[in-house]
């Protein structure tokens, strides 16, 4: 079994965040976020207020499960590490078919946006605060 080093653990769990996207498999999404009362979110949908850890887990997977043929590319990341704490910036492409199930219709979707992420190790890295931002 390879160890990974913590950039590589790093860009492995924003992975795992958006892969859940395509995959529809949620159970990994509580894994990787730090389930405290210290996180918290800002999404590029509304509602826009800052979010608690719950309300996220249930925005994410409501927001993935409307999406069908979802997929994603992250551009230009980069990562700082302070000690037990790293921030990622990057850019991200998320595209896939809007789904509106009580109206039987669909609607193509691209969203070009920003994103940082505040992780923590504690003992793993968990994330402790997204920001995504339309462009």
């Amino acid at each position: 079994m390879k160890i990974l080093s913590d950039s590589e653990e790093i860009v492995q769990i924003i992975d795992t965040l958006f892969e859940a996207g395509k995959t529809k498999d949620f159970r990994k999404l509580k894994d990787i976020h730090l389930n405290d009362s210290k996180f918290s979110s800002f999404s590029d949908v509304p509602p826009y207020d800052l979010k608690d850890f719950q309300t996220t887990m249930e925005l994410e997977e409501l927001k993935f499960v409307s999406i069908s043929d979802y997929d994603y590319t992250i551009k230009n990341p980069k990562i700082s590490m302070f000690g037990d704490t790293a921030i990622v910036a990057m850019e991200i492409n998320q595209k896939g078919m809007l789904v509106d199930t009580k109206a039987y219709t669909g609607e193509h979707i691209s969203i070009n946006g920003r994103a940082t992420f505040v992780l923590v190790k504690q003992p793993t890295w968990k994330i402790a605060h997204i920001h995504l931002s339309r462009i």
